[in-house]
């Protein structure tokens, strides 16, 4: 049984590694955020010690490893896309193992100076990839695999999930902290474009906003025109007022089917982990590269590479 600690408890996704956490048969000893809307502890870790000062959790963190029996094993981290780095060097030099959400941090260089404390260090940081283990992309990618090697995919990737007026007052709406909705929101997509269909060749944005983002991105095996939004107006007429939000993965004009299968993704990536075959910043690199382009890139016009739903800015 391992030890760990929570950096981010009261955030959204954080429900999801308690649960984890506590599937997998292990433990919850030590969590921080600095809000205390934390009640979800009380039906997956009631035990756990809980603090809203950084520097108290680090230090409680330390004292910790006095004993073999209470000395931390993992750290995970929930904490706003901006604080990944910090958070994660920390639980390194804490003397553990770390798990962390995506994006595991905004630009190569900073994956670079993360690579540095591990090798400090001598501890690994494992990040969140939970798309690679969904049965459908899985067999997306097998059959892409068995394809005859000059075969190329053309895929349309949309992704529309509605928010509201919230997001643009919390740290998601900030760029400086979030990364704009690209990085928020698409870089898992990114990823899983490259687990399927291998390297970035040409990554062109199209389209830049607050509140959507679009492009083309050619892979070894596939063209992929893209498109993100949050806002609850790109939604498809068929799907206004009965869902907010819209996945669509089209690979040769045939949908991919992948609506469900998601619940328990973030227990299979711990148990990953945990069994030794877990995801590490060089898997997450080819994402953190991408969406970092894509973050810095100017805007150039569509063509015939340019996504169906850019139609609907321009008209």
């Amino acid at each position: 049984m391992k030890n760990f600690a929570l950096i981010g408890a009261a955030g959204y996704i954080a429900p999801r590694h308690m649960r984890a956490i506590k599937d997998t048969g292990n433990t919850l000893a030590v969590a921080y955020d600095i809000n205390d809307s934390v009640g979800i502890i009380d039906s997956l870790a009631p035990r756990a010690e809980f603090f809203t000062e950084f520097e108290s959790f680090y230090e409680y963190g330390h004292r910790l490893k006095r004993s073999p029996l209470s000395a931390l094993d993992y750290v995970s981290i929930c904490s706003p896309n901006h604080l990944h780095h910090p958070h994660i060097a920390a639980g390194l030099r804490l003397g553990c193992d770390v798990i962390c959400e995506k994006p595991l941090v905004p630009t190569p260089d900073l994956l670079d100076e993360l690579e540095r404390v591990e090798r400090e260090s001598g501890k690994r940081v494992f990040t969140i990839l939970q798309l690679r283990h969904h049965e459908a992309i899985l067999r997306l990618r097998e059959k892409v695999a068995n394809a005859p090697a000059n075969t190329k995919f053309d895929v349309d990737l949309t992704y529309i999930t509605s928010r509201g007026k919230w997001y643009a007052a919390s740290w998601k709406g900030d760029p400086r902290k979030s990364f704009g909705v690209a990085t928020n929101i698409g870089v898992h997509f990114f990823d899983m474009l490259h687990f399927i269909f291998g390297r970035v060749r040409s990554n062109v944005v199209h389209h830049a906003g607050d509140d959507k983002a679009a492009g083309f991105l050619e892979y070894e095996r596939a063209r992929v025109r893209w498109f993100l939004s949050i806002d609850a107006g790109d939604l498809p007429d068929e799907v206004k007022g009965k869902k907010t939000t819209y996945r669509s993965i089209v690979v040769n004009e045939e949908e991919l089917e992948f609506s469900e299968g998601f619940t328990d993704l973030h227990t299979v990536s711990y148990q990953e982990i945990l069994a030794g075959r877990g995801y590490g910043s060089a898997d997450a690199r080819q994402a953190v590269e991408t969406v970092h382009v894509i973050r810095t890139a100017q805007p150039s016009p569509a063509h015939s590479d340019g996504h169906p739903f850019l139609k609907r800015l321009s008209s």
